[in-house]
């Protein structure tokens, strides 16, 4: 029997013990000290986080043997170079998932790690697969990116602005992050972020305190309750870490696995899916929305009463409130919801609003997931101070939105729809596949409050006695009231129907399944439009 290298050829022994005892060492990633450290911040780790956001048994890793290559930290032993990566499955499907072990050097971005980030986003759109971040980063290794080098770093933006529309993008806040793992959120579909314990902005706070000398903590710069409700920037605040992945998995199953797919479609009765049938009469409605236009109601009760057994994941909630948005189903198919809100604002909108709704309108429309729109809206707020901000520009970000969005789209006129607000809401001259109005619903340029003022000013004015006066706008109001009623609209031909408010459920799973293979050339788009 020959032999190499001083041993036999068949001693595997070891080989095979020297294997386990690397992949041992990966496994406990930065060590006892280090891994009880996380547990005492009230975070999981990171391959903790793995096992409940994944199908069990699923996952498959790549790079675990990884270390680092920077010279500035020697022969330190650096478990996969602090970026865990790989392929398991949500539901059954497939997805990517690169996630930061803070941990190791802080979750720290080294080469070594990025490299096998950058393999792993080329697989996700290779392989038309979502991609996932478990971020709990310090940002970049100041030791792996101090020279001129970092140029090269930027790519992994870039790519991540390649996979957009093309494959969901999620990116999970589950510690700080600042600088580079900053702008990964920034570029992703969806950002939720745990309360307490994440944060992100583009600098760290010793980095602020050296640059501009203010000295505020991590939560106060860029916790989940400025990026929630101030921002914008994240999605949802959530309790803690499993909430956080659990909403992650609630999240994709919305979504397609690529923009060239259909949305996921549940089928009543399914394992989490109640018996639901589309055809089920809200009567709740008659007590949740009053008739008269200017009395105030919650949005979210009447969203909840008509989709799928109450469930909707709501996006943004806590910012832009007097505008709704949010993922639910009809008859099991997925739908983007966009809804006034008329307890904010008289559900008027402003220029979060119109952000918030294009951002949400364009996710939908890149993924194929039909649209619902439910108006209240009496137009746009007006005056100095919305126009110093540029209300006209981000009206504009909507009407564009709206406007180039291909998907189905059914709209519900529950009382008012005005101006600008009732384009921007998918009114008839967008492509709306289906518009239905209630009996309250009135579509006009303006109210007629303030029709009055305009148009019958030099009447009133002419007028010295104040309550006749005030008696004479409450008639001119009613006169214009009858010409902007819901049967004057479905007359000429700009409501397709007047239904029972009870009704509105089965409408909208009619409007959808009629324009269920709507088509509409777009030449311009590389995205979003589904395969002939």
């Amino acid at each position: 029997m020959t032999s190499t290298g001083g041993g036999d050829v068949h001693d595997w022994g070891p080989l095979v013990g020297d294997l386990a005892e690397r992949r041992e060492r990966a496994l406990a990633m930065g060590g006892p000290d280090r891994v009880e450290r996380q547990r005492s911040l009230g975070k999981l780790t990171v391959r903790e986080r793995l096992d409940l956001l994944l199908d069990p048994g699923t996952w498959v890793e790549y790079g675990l043997l990884a270390d680092h290559m920077d010279p500035g930290l020697g022969d330190r032993y650096l478990a996969a170079d602090g970026a865990i990566t790989g392929i398991g499955a949500i539901d059954g499907r497939p997805v990517a998932v690169a996630a930061y072990d803070f941990t190791v050097m802080a979750g720290s971005m080294g080469r070594v790690g990025e490299d096998k980030i950058a393999r792993l986003r080329a697989h996700a759109l290779s392989q038309r697969i979502p991609m996932v971040w478990l971020l709990d980063s310090a940002g970049a290794r100041i030791q792996a990116t101090s020279g001129s080098g970092f140029a090269g770093a930027g790519a992994l933006f870039r790519e991540q602005v390649a996979m957009s529309g093309v494959v969901p993008m999620v990116a999970a806040m589950l510690g700080h992050c600042a600088a580079g793992t900053a702008y990964i959120p920034a570029l992703a579909d969806f950002v939720p972020m745990v309360k307490g314990t994440s944060s992100m902005a583009l600098g760290g706070r010793h980095l602020v305190k050296a640059a501009v000398g203010e000295d505020v903590t991590e939560e106060e710069m860029g916790g989940s309750a400025v990026h929630t409700t101030i921002s914008g920037v994240a999605d949802l605040e959530v309790a803690d870490d499993r909430e956080c992945l659990a909403t992650v998995r609630r999240y994709l199953s919305f979504f397609p696995a690529h923009n060239r797919e259909r949305p996921p479609v549940r089928e009543a009765g399914a394992a989490g899916a109640p018996a639901d049938p589309v055809d089920r009469r809200c009567e709740e409605l008659y007590g949740i929305v009053p008739t008269a236009p200017r009395r105030a109601y919650d949005m979210r009760k009447v969203v909840t009463a008509v989709v799928d057994g109450g469930d909707v994941l709501w996006i943004k909630p806590g910012w832009a409130k007097n505008i709704l948005t949010g993922l639910a189903r009809v008859g099991g198919e997925p739908v983007g919801v966009v809804a006034n809100q008329p307890m904010v604002l008289g559900g008027a909108l402003d220029v979060n609003a119109a952000d918030k709704a294009a951002r949400f309108v364009w996710l939908c429309d890149a993924f194929n997931i039909p649209l619902v729109f439910l108006h209240d809206v009496p137009g746009f707020i007006v005056g100095s101070a919305v126009e110093k901000q540029g209300i006209i520009r981000h009206g504009a970000k909507m009407l564009f939105a709206v406007s180039e969005a291909t998907v189905p789209k059914v709209s519900v006129v529950l009382r008012k729809s005005y101006g600008a607000g009732y384009f921007v809401m998918n009114g008839m001259a967008y492509e709306a596949d289906y518009i239905v109005g209630w009996p309250t619903a009135e579509i006009a340029v303006m109210g007629p409050d303030g029709a009055v003022n305009i148009i019958h000013r030099k009447t009133l004015e002419a007028i010295p006695d104040e309550a006749e006066r005030a008696q004479r706008r409450l008639e001119l109001a009613e006169e214009i009231r009858a010409h902007i009623d819901p049967y004057v609209a479905a007359g000429h031909a700009q409501l397709d129907a007047v239904i029972d408010p009870a009704d509105t459920r089965r409408a909208i799973a009619e409007g959808l399944r009629v324009a269920r293979d709507k088509r509409v050339e777009r030449p311009w788009r590389k995205h979003g439009v589904l395969p002939v």
